[in-house]
């Protein structure tokens, strides 16, 4: 019998996967560097660490498993931005960020055996003009010190988030209409 395995640590994949009725399953992480090669575009560096995540999950699991992988990763003008080291590194992605748009990609993978499947989201992020003491005081919550770009768009980030134009779940980690549709080819369907 198949049985859904996450392999992320990440607690808003878990709550995601959650809110859309996939309360059966199990998380396993795998240990997995992420690199990714030179010249890629970013859909194209989410979705290779998004299948080396896969590979290395599979491993894990039984050839049954129905394995889900999600790497997301914030872009401005195509510059990578990941977690910020401190709080003073996220006071430069959030300055940098501040009245600009920028794009979240995630690379989705869904394993069952020796069937892959690989897919990517992108949605534009405009931000909002914020003073420096706003962003301080932001960055004083503590919430953007774990997530890339330096803000959570599901909590207090969204106060500097003017608009989005496409998957909101997308900018949190999963999007999981893409992902619910991508099921849906190893036989889960989520309605």
């Amino acid at each position: 019998m198949s049985q859904i395995v996450l392999a992320s640590g990440s607690p808003r994949r878990r709550e995601l996967l959650e809110r859309v009725g996939v309360t059966d399953f199990t998380v396993r992480v795998p240990e997995v560097e992420e690199y990714f090669p030179e010249g890629l575009t970013p859909p194209e560096v989410v979705s290779y660490i998004s299948r080396e995540k896969a590979e290395a999950a599979v491993k894990l699991c039984g050839p049954e498993d129905i394995v889900i992988t999600a790497d997301t990763m914030v872009f401005l003008d195509d510059q990578r931005l990941g977690k910020p080291r401190d709080e003073a590194h996220a006071l430069e992605m959030l300055t940098a960020l501040q009245g600009r748009k920028h794009t979240v990609c995630t690379g989705v993978s869904v394993c069952r055996g020796a069937k892959r499947l690989t897919e990517t989201e992108s949605t534009d992020v405009f931000f909002r003009p914020a003073t420096e003491a706003q962003l301080r005081r932001y960055i004083a919550t503590g919430e953007p010190m774990d997530k890339a770009g330096a803000y959570g768009v599901q909590g207090r980030g969204a106060l500097l988030v003017e608009r989005l134009e496409g998957d909101f779940f997308n900018v949190m980690g999963l999007p999981v209409l893409r992902l619910a549709r991508m099921l849906e080819n190893f036989g889960v369907s989520l309605l």
